[in-house]
């Protein structure tokens, strides 16, 4: 048995770019920030932010593009992948990757910085995508992949990394 698992909480550092596929499949990218906090030898509290490029696919991308802000805090979860490409310069590059199944919005709605307005709130309690109850037992809206309305009958083996515009 195999797993492949990343799950973060951070900020996003910029707006999700979105793009789509040659074949027109929506794409978003997009960067979250976590911070590492501990003690040297001297008892000085020490900072480290590490930085991750997150790739969020089909329905998906566009919530990203429409509710994600840079600021936002998310809980964003999914599967490593890594991505080789040759360099106009010849040399081989790599890149790792959260590919997203599963993003969470921890800003409240219509409140705290980078807060949104879900088009799909029918109270003033947040709502899933799908227009059911889908509330954290702390008030924050859940949207995942499965809660989204499918735009497309698209299989994973149609998407072929080479046709990333990125």
């Amino acid at each position: 048995m195999d797993l492949n698992k990343a799950m973060l909480i951070g900020n996003i550092t910029r707006d999700p770019e979105i793009r789509q596929t040659a074949g027109g499949i929506p794409v978003a990218s997009f960067s979250v920030a976590t911070n590492l906090s501990w003690k040297d030898a001297n008892g000085q509290k020490q900072d480290r932010a590490e930085f991750h490029n997150v790739i969020a696919w089909r329905s998906l991308a566009d919530i990203a593009g429409r509710f994600l802000k840079k600021g936002s805090k998310v809980f964003v979860e999914g599967r490593l992948q890594t991505r080789s490409w040759v360099g106009n310069d010849g040399q081989k590059r790599y890149t790792t990757e959260i590919v997203a199944e599963n993003i969470i919005m921890l800003d409240r709605a219509n409140g705290g910085q980078g807060g949104y307005q879900s088009p799909y709130q029918t109270d003033s309690r947040p709502t899933s995508a799908s227009g059911g109850q889908n509330i954290a037992s702390n008030g924050e809206q859940i949207i995942t992949y499965e809660d989204v309305p499918q735009t497309g009958g698209y299989e994973e083996s149609e998407i072929n990394v080479d046709n990333i515009p990125f």
